[in-house]
């Protein structure tokens, strides 16, 4: 991990999908983009908004779209860059298809695109070419990742320990005294 500045942690919001992996590549420096899910919610709160890429719907509004209907093909036909990449796992590359991915986005039984990657994609894109511009500033995409660097501490082995203890398994510390 110390040699990525790039850590991509892309699951639903709501899924709770992305976890401590992204905090070992942001103690080394690797700059997020993710959605707000997971650990990226508290990455967030400790580097600021402007010093992770978050992008995607936010776990009440995935709600929504559960609750309207959620369609991928709605999606997949009013984008054409989206439409174009899908009908590329349709048609397949260097003599293999992956028709089974762009049916389990489009018309899988039961729930097409259970992850609402379609959905998501515009967001994801719009982040991606930020990232890459700003990844283009060396300044600015050091300084980030230094941001990153000093937030990690927060999620430090002790605090985490600490934080079980009283809030989940509700025990007490136990002071122990030097006997000499």
């Amino acid at each position: 991990m110390p040699a990525a500045e790039i850590s991509e942690q892309i699951s639903l919001a709501g899924k709770e999908a992305s976890g401590t992996g992204n905090m070992k590549f942001m103690i080394n420096g690797a700059l997020t983009i993710g959605t707000l899910d997971g650990a990226n919610v508290e990455m967030s709160e400790q580097v600021g908004r402007d010093n992770i890429y978050i992008f995607g719907h936010t776990a009440p509004e995935v709600e929504e779209l559960w609750r309207k209907g959620y369609a991928s093909s709605y999606y997949y036909n009013r984008n054409p860059e989206l439409k174009a990449a899908v009908d590329y796992l349709q048609t397949g590359f260097n003599g293999r298809s992956f028709a089974d991915i762009a049916n389990y986005l489009l018309y899988s039984f039961g729930v097409s695109d259970p992850f609402m990657c379609l959905a998501d994609f515009d967001f994801y894109q719009d982040a991606r070419r930020k990232m890459f511009a700003d990844y283009k500033d060396r300044e600015k995409w050091n300084r980030m990742a230094l941001h990153n660097i000093a937030g990690a501490g927060f999620f430090a082995a002790d605090r985490s320990i600490r934080e079980y203890a009283e809030n989940i398994w509700h025990l007490k510390p136990v002071k122990v005294q030097n006997k000499k």
